[in-house]
């Protein structure tokens, strides 16, 4: 396959709060945001239809303090909030490297950004801007995971992109276990019988119920991204079959 070509029109790529915190306990790591931001944009510059779910776990997590005993809907309202926040500083590293974005939200926030309406979208990644989405779902109980298989089928992405900490989804947590099996491809009900764990069980069904294939991938892996997009077999794909 020829290395220039894009095999995707559009995908979305569901990065974590986590994500951004590189070698920091708490907050965005400056570094970690500027190699995103490239990674991102080499998409973009392939001319790839690019839109981001980012959560917010790396500034604040809602399940944390519902557990502790905050009303579990503020709790989580707090945590729409502070994805809002990385969605922002995204935006601004892609900017400043000259790719146009766009922060839509979920939750009606406009003096920062935009809310988000499918059609608008759809029509920002038409006209080759990378959109951003914000808030989750906008609404409580629900995980920034279901929010990016949610939007992913909105937008008619053909590909979801889970980027996360290791190479794949593996039969167990390859920290703990070193010898854990690494899958190359696995069906959406496999990865519910045996709980794996790569997303949360509503994003998968709904994967599944729209035929929207899944590839788990390792962010820290430079050039992995543009990888995928390319074509190339990284990571894990779930699909039907």
């Amino acid at each position: 396959m020829n290395n220039t070509t894009a095999s995707f029109r559009r995908v979305l790529v569901k990065l974590s709060g986590e994500a951004l915190l590189g070698s920091a306990d708490y907050g965005i790591d400056p570094v970690v945001l500027k190699r995103v931001a490239e990674e991102i944009g080499d998409v973009q510059a392939l001319g790839v239809q690019i839109a981001l779910v980012v959560g917010g776990g790396n500034l604040f997590r809602g399940a944390g303090l519902a557990r502790a005993g905050m009303d579990r809907v503020t709790a989580d309202q707090m945590g729409m909030l502070a994805t809002v926040m990385n969605a922002l500083a995204l935006q601004d590293a892609l900017e400043q490297r000259g790719f146009p974005v766009r922060v839509m939200s979920a939750i009606r926030i406009n003096q920062v950004c935009e809310d988000f309406i499918r059609r608008r979208a759809i029509r920002h990644l038409e006209k080759g801007r990378t959109v951003i989405f914000a808030a989750g779902t906008g609404n409580p109980f629900f995980t920034t995971d279901t929010a990016a298989s949610l939007r992913a089928i909105e937008i008619e992405a053909q590909l979801l992109l889970k980027a996360t900490k290791v190479n794949g989804i593996y039969s167990e947590d390859p920290v703990l276990n070193p010898a854990a099996e690494r899958y190359a491809h696995l069906t959406y009900d496999r990865v519910l019988d045996e709980r794996l764990n790569v997303m949360d069980a509503t994003a998968i069904v709904m994967c599944r119920d729209y035929r929207l294939p899944v590839r788990v991938f390792n962010l820290g892996s430079a050039g992995d991204l543009l990888r995928i997009v390319r074509g190339e077999d990284v990571g894990t794909l779930v699909t039907h079959e």
